[in-house]
């Protein structure tokens, strides 16, 4: 039975989910980049690329089973999906802005019957309503920053990452109205009904992520200084410590340490009289 997965076509989200699906062993081929849909090879899987924000439908209507999308677009889409697993990517907040002239300080400031622009109306609307405050949604699909200026607007809603946009178009942020991230969402029923294959994806992509904070670390230590190596680098499950022919005196140690790590770890290895010390990089790390 073919599963299919939705991954956003452009924009801030499409390039890293494409990585991870390709770290994690599911070969898109040569073609991905220039057609709407690929066959994974020698696996039984379509992966789609579609726009982020019709993912949350399109695996709530069951024409996908997975999907990649941000979480501003399925709370915006009110759709009835899983959420899966959260990708660690795509970080930004929907949050109110106003223009820094306006003087405004909060939501409360915020005048009755003032213009909202947005391409997130849904969410917009449910947060002022919750506020008690009535206002005039003016939908845009995008670049609502300039609505102001173009006295189209008086405030606006839309996402924030760094707030550098904001700051190029004289408006500052009041108050945020979600968080968002990248996320895997699911079909309900092909949870159940494709589990296996589901959650196959799922943690093949979780191990990914995994294993790029991590190191594989590999040093000759001496035999007196396993204790001291057992007890700073647990590793997963402890170090792998294996003998050397011919030496006595001297084990070779294999252990995962994390990215942050690997400079002191080495110093500290070094001190101890150790030789040899290499480290990885890891594709995967399935715990």
């Amino acid at each position: 039975m073919t599963l299919r997965m939705a991954i956003p076509n452009k924009g801030r989200l499409s390039e890293r989910a494409v990585e991870l699906i390709q770290k994690s062993g599911l070969d898109l081929g040569e073609e991905w980049g220039r057609r709407l849909y690929v066959n994974v090879r020698n696996q039984d899987i379509e992966v789609m690329f579609v726009r982020a924000q019709d993912i949350p439908g399109f695996v709530a209507d069951g024409a996908m089973d997975l999907g990649v999308t941000g979480i501003d677009m399925v709370a915006e889409s009110g759709q009835n999906v899983d959420t899966l697993t959260e990708l660690g990517f795509g970080h930004c907040r929907l949050s109110v802005a106003v223009p820094e002239s306006s003087g405004i300080k909060n939501v409360g400031e915020i005048a009755e019957g003032c213009r909202v622009a947005t391409s997130f109306p849904n969410l917009t609307k449910k947060f002022f309503a919750s506020k008690n405050k009535k206002v005039n949604i003016v939908n845009v699909s995008g670049a609502a920053e300039i609505m102001p200026y173009m006295g189209m607007s008086d405030v606006i809603v839309d996402l924030v990452s760094s707030g550098s946009t904001l700051k190029t178009n004289r408006l500052v942020a009041i108050e945020d109205i979600i968080t968002s991230q990248a996320v895997i969402i699911g079909n309900r029923n092909s949870v159940k009904t494709k589990k296996d294959a589901v959650f196959g994806i799922v943690s093949s992509i979780e191990s990914v992520m995994a294993a790029e904070s991590r190191k594989y670390l590999m040093a000759v230590i001496p035999k007196k200084e396993l204790p001291n190596v057992q007890r700073m680098f647990p590793g997963v499950a402890g170090p792998t410590v294996m003998n050397i022919a011919g030496r006595d005196d001297m084990l070779a140690i294999h252990v995962v340490i994390d990215k942050k790590e690997v400079y002191d770890s080495v110093n500290t290895l070094k001190k101890m009289g150790a030789k040899g010390i290499l480290t990885l990089p890891i594709d995967r790390l399935v715990p």
